[in-house]
């Protein structure tokens, strides 16, 4: 059976792209204690750190573990914000800018052989007005989503320009994904 180690529900959405026939399991590893700082890394690690958390649970399944960050155009990290103003301070960070958004994804098979791999997207948004980022926040999607916007929903009508894998963006590089799979007879 294959497993996505995520709660996130564009994930489920866009792995079903792929294929109809896994479930879902969300990891519980912390993500607190790791302290990579470079972001390709970072990714990379906490898909593979959750991944082996659901591994634990079930052995025999293939795991698909996620982790998406967004990099500020000054080499911040942002993850999920921290309530309003959180995502206040990230959108601000992005306005009128172009930023990367990094998604590292983590398979592990059942024979013992994963595949751990990164993909990068640029994202352009247009300059936010304070009317802007007020109408966006009231929205209430910031709030679970790295960077604090998602550009399959209204933050979509920010975006000038886009460089790259769309669905990177929105949380799992689906291409790069299905041929993993259909390398293995998934």
């Amino acid at each position: 059976m294959l497993i996505l180690a995520s709660r996130s529900p564009r994930r489920k959405e866009l792995l079903s792209l792929i294929t109809k026939e896994f479930r879902v399991e969300p990891s519980g590893f912390d993500e607190s204690g790791v302290t990579e700082r470079i972001p390709e890394k970072l990714v990379r690690i906490l898909a593979q750190k959750k991944a082996e958390e659901v591994r634990e649970r079930f052995p025999k399944d293939t795991i698909v573990g996620c982790d998406t960050i967004v990099i500020s155009p000054d080499q911040k990290i942002f993850g999920i914000p921290q309530g309003e103003e959180g995502a206040r301070q990230m959108l601000k960070a992005l306005s009128g800018r172009t930023h990367r958004v990094i998604s590292g994804v983590c398979v592990l098979f059942p024979n013992g052989k994963k595949s751990v791999f990164h993909k990068t997207t640029r994202v352009t948004f247009a300059k936010l007005s304070e009317e802007d980022l007020n109408w966006y926040l009231a929205t209430g999607e910031p709030f679970d989503k790295a960077g604090g916007y998602g550009i399959q929903g209204y933050a979509g009508l920010f975006v000038e320009k886009i460089s790259g894998d769309f669905y990177n963006v929105v949380g799992l590089p689906v291409q790069t994904l299905r041929k993993i799979l259909q390398n293995y007879k998934y």
